[in-house]
């Protein structure tokens, strides 16, 4: 799988790479700022490249449209220069759109927008104060975001939550797109994220690395409705900060890397991420892929992370997808909230992982104090280290796995260590060599 994958990932960087691009006309922005009270139009085969003594677009306070620079044809290059959104100004306190509605016919103050378009590149272009999001590709193929800054964006709801917005978005099956060595600060929505419609195309072929990631107060990376994207080697620290940004009203509990709709032939390697005010990797609707290599640590008291959650949980909301064929190795969780590894469904390899200072919130003595609320008659579901359940949004019931060489630890992980969910039977899944217990080294079982 690993030979695949990284072929997999070698044709896509060479498909961005040699996408056809004819030597772009040149347009070069002035020295110092420039005003926007409308949207700049970019049109196809222009390269649009700051000054070498700085150029700053801001968007002034009487700015009405889309996006401070509208991409609209193939063959973009914007390099080298920054974007003020006035967010303070521009900002418009709403919800996220109706589950018909795609955010590029809803989300207005972005930064850069492009609809339906191929070949375009941002490079080098910091964003500051952007009241929508800093990128949003809609329908677009051939992306590549490379050494983006971005700070202190996006915007709030009507109750002062985050609305997702800030980061970057890729959305309406986009495909080949890359994202690389950006750097996202005190971001209120996700940082990098790609989303379509149900009704939509998947977003497919896409690459998410090197990048950088503090202060979320959302999802630094959420993956959405796609196929083969690889998610290798981002770093993080502080996802779910500040707290009030947190949109617990609609159930946004933050991750490190995040899934969602139907999500296959996709891999997460090599991340790492710290102080986690949430899950460190949500895999709803992934399915026929990898989580590898990735490190999730919580050092602080467990009182710091009011919404901390589990390390590593599978879902199936997508009605079109089954939990099924996820390796799931070589991960170290340390310090989760409540239990390390939530599985359901048939297929999955969850080996040689360390699960290390487990259920934090010691589930369930203390389960007024830290929210450890089960389902219905599962009681052990969020004070074990690995948790073979009977389903999650669908049934699913955990069967034809394999738990093997995990070593996990914890509050009373010695005698809750692995557990199954009612009608979840012993023989289902195979289940050895794990090294079980409150220290690292503890008992085998």
């Amino acid at each position: 799988m690993r030979a695949a994958a990284a072929v997999a990932a070698s044709l896509t960087a060479a498909l961005v790479a040699a996408w056809p691009r004819p030597a772009p006309r040149v347009v070069e922005l002035p020295t110092g700022t420039v005003e926007l009270h409308a949207p700049m139009v970019v049109a196809a085969g222009t390269e649009l490249r700051g000054s070498l003594s700085g150029t700053v677009l801001h968007m002034a306070a009487d700015f009405t449209g889309q996006a401070a620079l509208v991409v609209s044809g193939d063959g973009v290059v914007l390099r080298d220069f920054s974007i003020d959104g006035n967010r303070a100004a521009l900002e418009v306190r709403v919800g996220l759109p109706p589950f018909n509605i795609p955010f590029v016919r809803y989300t207005r103050g972005n930064g850069v927008l492009a609809d339906g378009v191929a070949g375009l590149t941002v490079r080098s272009v910091r964003f500051r104060n952007i009241a929508g999001f800093a990128v949003l590709a809609s329908r677009a193929r051939q992306v590549s975001i490379e050494d983006v800054e971005i700070a202190d964006s996006g915007s709030r709801d009507a109750a002062g939550r985050n609305n997702s917005t800030g980061g970057i978005l890729l959305e309406e099956g986009t495909a080949d797109f890359h994202v690389a060595r950006c750097h996202v600060r005190n971001v209120r929505g996700n940082g990098v994220w790609t989303h379509s419609l149900y009704t939509s195309p998947r977003n497919v072929r896409g690459i998410v690395e090197r990048n950088t990631f503090e202060d979320i107060g959302r999802d630094a990376i959420q993956v959405g409705h796609a196929v083969d994207v690889r998610v290798e080697n981002n770093e993080g620290r502080r996802i779910g900060f500040p707290v009030e940004d947190v949109d617990i009203e609609h159930v946004a509990v933050p991750v490190a890397i995040d899934t969602a709709g139907n999500v296959e032939s996709s891999h997460y390697v090599g991340n790492r991420f710290e102080d986690l005010d949430g899950k460190c990797i949500d895999l709803d609707g992934f399915h026929d892929g990898e989580v590898r290599g990735n490190t999730c640590v919580n050092r602080r008291p467990p009182e710091a992370y009011r919404y901390g959650n589990y390390g590593i949980i599978m879902n199936n909301s997508n009605p079109d997808m089954q939990s099924r064929n996820i390796v799931v190795a070589e991960n170290v969780i340390e310090g989760a909230q409540f239990g390390g590894i939530f599985v359901i469904g048939t297929g999955h390899r969850i080996v040689r992982n360390r699960l290390l200072d487990l259920n934090r919130a010691h589930c369930n003595e203390e389960a007024a104090r830290f929210g450890c609320y089960y389902s219905a008659g599962e009681p052990d579901m969020l004070s074990s280290g690995i948790y073979l359940g009977r389903g999650a949004a669908r049934p699913a019931l955990a069967r034809g796995n394999l738990v093997e060489e995990n070593e996990i630890t914890g509050y009373k992980m010695a005698a809750r260590c692995i557990a199954r969910a009612p009608g979840v039977e012993a023989g289902w899944n195979t289940i050895r060599g794990n090294r079980c217990g409150p220290e690292p080294a503890g008992q085998s079982r």
